[in-house]
């Protein structure tokens, strides 16, 4: 799987750690940009990984800062991104289970590195559960189209349903 990846300057070491990871895994990480030596602005970061799984130049993308949630923020403004802040294993399979989540980002501040390492771990080897969950991320990229996932009467119907 290529796996595009990106960090700010708080995120730069544990961006190494998991190109390591990943290659050792079997994946292709693409760097799109790690900010090592100065202070960075963090959207900088998030648009070419953003848009690289956008646009399928990779399968993925994993972003890392100190928050991680400037990240998330700027990573989800760009049109198909269903970027998730995870802080531990369940919420990365969650993520990708429920939400279908494509973009992984993760606060390097706030977690250790075997942490890291197994949130990632459990990212990139949790596939979309779909069923129920597959209506709910069409909904999303309704309201990318400025439109109300609820508009429609079938909608509400089987929400009632369930």
């Amino acid at each position: 799987m290529k796996i595009a990846l990106g960090a700010d300057h708080r995120g730069a070491d544990a961006i190494l750690a998991i190109t390591s990871t990943l290659t050792a895994n079997g994946h292709t990480p693409i760097p799109m940009g790690v900010c090592k030596t100065r202070s960075c602005d963090y959207p900088d970061m998030a648009y070419p990984v953003a848009q690289a799984v956008s646009t399928g130049v990779a399968d993925m993308g994993i972003l890392v800062c100190g928050s991680g949630i400037g990240m998330s923020i700027a990573a989800n403004k760009v049109k198909g991104i269903r970027a998730a802040l995870v802080h531990d294993e369940v919420n990365a399979e969650v993520s990708r289970r429920h939400n279908d989540a494509n973009v992984l980002c993760i606060p390097a501040d706030m977690l250790g590195a075997r942490v890291i390492e197994r949130i990632v771990a459990a990212w990139v080897r949790t596939d979309f559960e779909g069923g129920r969950h597959e209506r709910r991320v069409q909904k999303i990229q309704t309201i990318e189209q400025g439109l109300d996932p609820g508009s429609t009467s079938m909608d509400r119907a089987a929400a009632i349903n369930e």
